[in-house]
This record gives structure tokens, sequence and C-alpha cells, in this order.
């Protein structure tokens, strides 16, 4: 407990100098820096590698702190931010004018989070400013869910890492959008429309596709090395036997597998509720770039409509699409 205050306490000395801190989430691990300073920001970005442009969400320590950082806050917002923060949810909301433009892209909006995860709450409230922390990987890869993540993907780029263990989500936080007409599903997440509904009274509308960008929007995103492809749990293992015969692949994969698959075929069982899965996705690709492999074959998970399931697919469906050149 010593060895982790004090781990605190030096972060908040690096955040206040202008360096940047690993931090976990109950989402992903983020790559922390003090929201209010426009050069630590920009490290942010150039760690990354991330396209100037593209927002971060801006994480704060206290559900009033919205007030600062929102121009406006609708109903709609005070509902589902009491029902959910701390939690894995994110609302967009015109910004005030005390949020940089590095952090919004030079966009009118702002996502604004209040993370689950005491260690980063502890930092975000010590150091009493706003803390920009988009996942702590190189851009468009797979986000990192434990301390080790983090160092094997930035290294030396990031002097200090918190460990708060595994990540109880396992993936991104859901985006809401409710700087329009009526709030929109931006990102799926961890929180549902139906969450939304039954504890805030609060109806969100499927993304039509039109808008300004969020985090995580891009076609092609939590990407792993290995090429991804996706097959449907009756054609996940012949899919895997066929493409065995020209190259080392691995296989995401819910139940048993076959115990006569060829001795080049990695295999990593996820999870068989959706929570699970949502938990143990990127642990899982990660774990089959650690091995080598050249191909991820990852089944189709059959899931409940408006659920974290829906969260999984939109994951899935990124990290398989074609990558820019």
């Amino acid at each position: 407990m010593v060895e982790q205050s004090a781990d605190v306490e030096r972060a908040v000395r690096l955040l206040a100098a202008g360096e940047v801190v690993g931090l976990p989430t109950e989402t992903v691990y983020g790559l922390a820096a003090d929201g209010s300073n426009d050069s630590a920001v920009r490290k942010v970005f150039s760690i990354k590698g991330r396209p100037p442009g593209h927002p971060v969400i801006l994480h704060v320590a206290q559900p009033d702190d919205v007030h600062r950082y929102a121009h406006a806050v609708p109903p709609e917002a005070e509902r589902l931010l009491r029902a959910f923060w701390p939690g894995p949810l994110t609302l967009v909301l015109p910004r005030s004018a005390l949020v940089p433009d590095v952090v919004t892209g030079g966009l009118p909006t702002v996502g604004l989070r209040m993370p689950a995860h005491p260690l980063f709450l502890e930092v975000a409230r010590r150091l009493g400013r706003p803390l920009a922390a988009p996942s702590a990987n190189r851009f468009g890869r797979v986000s990192p869910t434990r301390a080790e993540h983090v160092r094997l993907d930035l290294g030396k780029d990031v002097p200090l890492v918190l460990d708060g263990g595994p990540c109880a989500v396992g993936v991104e936080s859901t985006i809401v959008d409710l700087s329009g007409k009526s709030p929109r599903l931006r990102r799926p997440g961890g929180i549902t429309p139906e969450d939304m509904l039954e504890r805030a009274d609060v109806r969100v509308f499927v993304d039509d596709g039109e808008g300004l960008p969020v985090p995580g929007s891009l076609p092609s995103h939590y990407a792993p090395r290995a090429t991804v492809v996706l097959a449907a749990s009756g054609e996940l293992w012949q899919r895997v036997r066929t493409e065995a015969l020209r190259r080392r692949v691995g296989v995401v994969h819910r139940g048993a597998a076959p115990p006569d698959l060829p001795d080049s075929v990695a295999t990593v069982r996820v999870g068989e509720s959706e929570q699970e899965l949502a938990h143990d996705l990127y642990a899982a690709l990660r774990s089959l770039d650690e091995q080598g492999v050249e191909l991820v074959v990852s089944v189709i998970p059959e899931v409940a409509s408006g659920s974290v399931g829906e969260a999984v697919l939109d994951r899935l469906k990124r990290a398989s699409a074609p990558r820019p050149e």
C-alpha cells in the first residue's frame, strides 16, 4: 500500500511537470496527460502516433466537473452522469473555453468521462486538473487491458505505468453524443442504450453515421499486428484448417477446440458470457500476436441485441477491416 501511494505521488508530480503516465481505468489503460497543458497533450499524440485533429476524451475526477468543461449540459446529460458516473460512459457536449483545441481537434465539442478506477481517480483528484487519456498503445492497435501491455507497447516513451490490475470491462467506453437535437450512440461499449433508458430515462438513438468525429470511429482500429478475419461458429474450424496449410494461424474461440488441430495453430479461448468475452478479447488478440501468428481467425460471437456483445462485434469488425497503406 505504501509503495502504491508513492507511485501515485510520483504520477502526480510527472503529470504536473507536463509528462505522460500510464493509468488504469475500468475499460482499458490510458496514456494520461494534463488535459489543460497543450504541450503535454501533444506529447500523447506524438507517442501514440495519433493523427492530429483526432479528438481525445477528457477525464474528470467528479461529476460536477462537467459544468467546467462543457458549455451546455442538457437534462439528458445530467441524468446520464448521475446514473453512470463514475463508469464507462463518455458524454459528447459543447465544449467550454477551458478545453484546449488540441484535446478536441479544434471541434466545438468535447468528450467527457469520469472513470471508475480508484487509482485513476486518486491521481486526477490530487492533480486537480482533467486528464486527456486515450488508450495507452500505438494508434490503431489493440488497446491495453493490463499494465504489462502498456510497457510492451510504449516502453521507455512512458516514464511510469501504474498497475491497477486487469481492466474490469475490457473494451472502451460507450460514447453518447448530446450536442445535437437528440442523444446519439457514437460508439458501443459496456453501457447499452437499454441501460440508459432503464436507469436514466434517456432514449439514445443509433448513430446514423453523421456528426463530428469521435475516438475509435475510424473503419480500421483495435487491430493486432496479424491480419484478422472473422468466421461464423459453424465455419470456424474448417477455415482455420484451410488457412493453416499456408501460414501460422491463431484462433479466438469460445468453447473447446478440436483435439486434432495442426501444431502450427495457436488457440485462445475467451469467455462464454458477453461480459467475459469483452473482458478477454484484447488480451486474446495480444497473446496471439506474441505467439507470432500471421493470421487471426476469430469467431463471430452470437450476441443479444443491445448488449455489451455489440461492442465486441464493433471492435472485431474494425480489427478485421482493410488497413490504411
